[in-house]
């Protein structure tokens, strides 16, 4: 067994290119109570696994937003593959993130009456280069069902059932697939294993690690369990990333 601690203080050598790096950046919510977050400097690196650990609350899911461009920092900068997304408007990193981002949801966010086929193809139709890339292996449902086969799930189920009839784990590889189609270079898991067992989390997370590499993806996951530490390259808190105040609004 892996001592979670000693996981802790591993770096991740990569091969020298950065996927993603802040610089300077402060991003505060709006509001009677306000939360700011301040990273000075944070870099993912090509290919890399990261575990970003805290507790609810702690504002991992803030950190999420900005590094896929869901919010726009107030100041400093977020790159993601060498584009500054701040100097995107609204509309373009919506594109940028739909072509370039696989994101599963903690709570899957999946249509609970599409095909499982349907739910897995469904952000091809907002990334026509990750719709490309698809079609370079085939007919996109024809991908998607292999896709699916090689997390695990059914065949026959695959054809006859909806999201709705799957049970919290198949759904969970679902919606790993949505985000794995089209070959996208950033993987981003927020709290994906939290409804599962111990076996569970470790079957999902080879499977996880497993697709992601054949894309050369790298893969951020937030959670508030430090004993997933050994399946990472590399774990930070974002205590260590970030500076967190909070204060009433003047």
């Amino acid at each position: 067994m892996v001592d979670a601690t000693q996981v802790l203080e591993k770096r991740y050598e990569g091969d020298g290119a950065s996927a993603v790096a802040f610089s300077n950046v402060r991003f505060t919510w709006p509001g009677r109570t306000r939360f700011t977050l301040a990273i000075d400097r944070f870099e993912l690196a090509r290919g890399e696994r990261l575990l970003l650990l805290g507790p609810s609350g702690s504002g991992k899911s803030t950190f999420l937003s900005l590094l896929a461009g869901i919010v726009a920092p107030e100041a400093g900068e977020v790159r993601v593959l060498g584009t500054g997304l701040g100097k995107l408007g609204g509309a373009a990193r919506d594109r940028f993130r739909a072509e370039h981002f696989g994101i599963i949801f903690q709570m899957f966010n999946l249509l609970p009456y599409g095909s499982l086929i349907d739910n897995v193809t469904l952000p091809l139709a907002f990334a026509p280069e990750r719709r490309s890339r698809v079609k370079s292996e085939g007919d996109p449902p024809d991908v998607a069902r292999r896709l699916l086969v090689s997390l695990g799930l059914d065949e026959d189920l695959i054809e006859r059932a909806t999201t709705a009839e799957l049970s919290v784990g198949q759904q969970q590889r679902v919606a790993a697939a949505r985000a794995l189609i089209g070959a996208p270079q950033i993987i981003v898991a927020d709290e994906p294993t939290s409804a599962l067992d111990r076996d569970a989390q470790a079957a999902f997370l080879d499977l996880l690690f497993r697709q992601a590499a054949r894309a050369h993806a790298s893969v951020v996951m937030v959670s508030h369990d430090p004993t997933l530490a050994p399946y990472f390259d590399r774990v930070a808190r974002l205590t260590e990333i970030a500076t967190i105040s909070r204060g009433r609004a003047a």
